[in-house]
């Protein structure tokens, strides 16, 4: 069994190229520039019409944001505008790097609370813990808030201070916090380690500007001091980033001047090959690559590339299947156009993009390619891969469905808000990956969970409502009602059962979300190795070189398993 437990504030969800000094070749024809012109046109009138005469106020830059937002909507979601408000957001998608008290943000009730601060940083340093609520910034009121509001203000020039007025539980009378900002770096790497038998693992979470640096430095420290035989690199929940910071990681790996990627787009300039240009660190060390449906665009690019090319076993889910390519272009009074350019392909020749976001429903969705016309290509030593839905691992790794009231305890805060309590009630833990609650400590969780307010329907007890609604249609109702009403009793489910049978699963949860109040974003992801059954995969074939080779040649067959 396995859970996902990223932070999703750090998955950085678009693949954006930076490409500077571009000629662009494409010469519009005539009616192209008529098209153009007149349309242009009629924007324009209506847009000055609307301000003019409409009958309430309207605010000009909002409006125009909206229709700017609906145009590029109907294009795709990484076509995106961004205002000057918004430059900050962008800049942090590139660098990882941002002016602020380095904190994750959520709403709860008519509040933003921390829900964790990160390790060394301002928040941090300051004493603001999760669980805190954001009563007042600088003397404003924050009820009502929207988490983006309190972020913009929160954020800020490095060396500027501000005043948050916090509750924490626990405490009868508010708290004032005075906290200075300072630059907040994201690192991309946010861990790595040896994980037994001289296997290597790195998570890689980004791909910002330093993205490539530090899996390099991550990959040397762990060869020089660790003495690491085989390498794990994962990539589960990366979201993807710079094009270029792929090329030189998969680059870490495979000799100078071998092509990682082929972008192909309307504008010729763009139909251009993305090759290695540095001597590699180790061309020989077995690799896997761990993916999942969140492993996306540069992710995609990297694990596809160390695939086609036979240089690592990929472990895990589907990736989500995002082949296309960004160029950030510079608008008028600071403001930004990242528009999609390009289509990438894998050394093999394959495309992955799943979604054809030229071909939509009525509903307005973009179609995935059918089965029917997806292509086979062949990997370096002659293995199938196919295009058109992401990424296929060697080894499938299945997840088991999150139970229903493990689900609702997570929606609902409540195993957040235990782990809040029990920082409060324990000054210490054991070492994060040594962690584990006890039986008296589930049995306090479940006492406590009985106190709370929380209700689901698990999925037999909807099927059970929709038959009560079919039978009453066809007027049978009356004469099961009494059948109906003693299997409906009998299927009723017990919360405070629930808690016991899924214990497995909260607990996982709920160790994670407490260890992370001491040892924040280190101790998550040590504590989600314990147990995590795609790391586990990775160790056994890597621990097994014939198997590890007889994957990568094609003469053992792979399979899908299930956690």
């Amino acid at each position: 069994m396995k859970f996902r437990l990223q932070k999703k504030h750090l998955i950085i969800s678009a693949s954006v190229v930076a490409i500077a000094g571009l000629t662009l070749r494409f010469t519009p024809t005539s009616e192209d520039y008529f098209n153009v012109s007149k349309n242009l046109d009629i924007f324009t009138t209506l847009y000055k019409e609307i301000n003019v005469f409409y009958v309430d106020e309207t605010q000009p830059g909002e409006l125009m944001k909206t229709g700017i937002d609906a145009m590029l909507k109907s294009l795709d979601p990484y076509t995106v505008y961004y205002p000057e408000s918004d430059i900050e957001d962008y800049r942090f998608m590139t660098t990882g790097q941002y002016g602020g008290i380095g904190a994750l943000i959520r709403k709860n009730g008519e509040y933003v609370m921390i829900s964790e601060p990160y390790e060394n940083m301002p928040a941090q340093k300051a004493g603001l813990m999760a669980g805190d609520k954001i009563l007042k910034v600088d003397g404003k009121d924050a009820k009502g808030k929207k988490s983006s509001e309190i972020s913009d203000v929160l954020r800020g020039q490095p060396g500027t201070e501000l005043l948050l007025t916090i509750e924490r539980p626990g405490t009868d009378d508010p708290l004032d916090v005075s906290i200075t900002r300072e630059k907040v770096k994201i690192n991309d790497v946010p861990y790595y380690a040896e994980v037994g038998d001289g296997v290597g693992y790195i998570k890689l979470t980004g791909f910002t500007e330093t993205a490539s640096r530090e899996v390099r430095e991550a990959l040397v420290d762990l060869k020089d001091n660790k003495g690491i035989t085989s390498l794990v690199l994962d990539l589960r929940g990366n979201g993807g980033g710079l094009l270029r910071e792929a090329v030189n990681i998969v680059n870490l790996f495979v000799p100078k001047n071998q092509e990682v990627v082929f972008t192909k787009g309307k504008v010729k300039d763009w139909d251009k090959s993305h090759r290695t240009m540095n001597d590699p660190i180790d061309l020989e060390i077995p690799i896997v690559v761990l993916i999942d449906r969140g492993s996306a665009s540069a992710s995609e690019i990297v694990s596809g590339t160390l695939q086609d090319l036979d240089r690592a076993v990929v472990i895990g889910e589907n990736s989500f299947g995002k082949g296309l390519v960004q160029q950030t272009r510079d608008l008028s009074y600071n403001t930004k156009l990242k528009v999609t350019v390009a289509k990438y392909y894998t050394p093999s020749g394959r495309c992955i993009q799943r979604l054809d976001y030229s071909h939509k429903d009525e509903d307005g969705k973009a179609e995935a390619v059918p089965d029917s016309l997806r292509t086979a290509y062949k990997t370096k030593n002659g293995r199938t891969v196919l295009d058109g839905a992401g990424i296929e691992p060697d080894y499938t790794i299945e997840d088991d469905d999150i139970a229903l009231i493990t689900a609702t305890l997570v929606r609902k805060n409540l195993l957040f808000d235990y782990a809040t309590k029990f920082k409060l009630e324990n000054e210490s833990i054991t070492p994060a990956a040594e962690f584990h609650l006890s039986d008296a400590d589930y049995e306090a969780f479940s006492t406590w969970l009985s106190t709370q307010e929380f209700e689901y329907t698990t999925r037999t007890e909807q099927m059970l409502d929709k038959l009560k609604e079919a039978t009453k249609n066809e007027q049978y109702f009356e004469e099961i009602e009494d059948e109906f009403m003693e299997l409906k009793e009998a299927m009723h489910h017990n919360k405070a059962q629930d808690v016991k049978t899924y214990r497995d699963q909260i607990s996982m949860l709920l160790e994670n979300e407490i260890i992370s109040r001491y040892y924040y974003q280190t101790g998550r992801i040590q504590s989600s190795l314990a147990e995590d059954k795609d790391l586990a995969k990775a160790k056994n074939v890597l621990g097994d070189m014939p198997t590890y080779e007889g994957v990568l040649a094609g003469t053992i067959s792979t399979s899908t398993e299930k956690n």
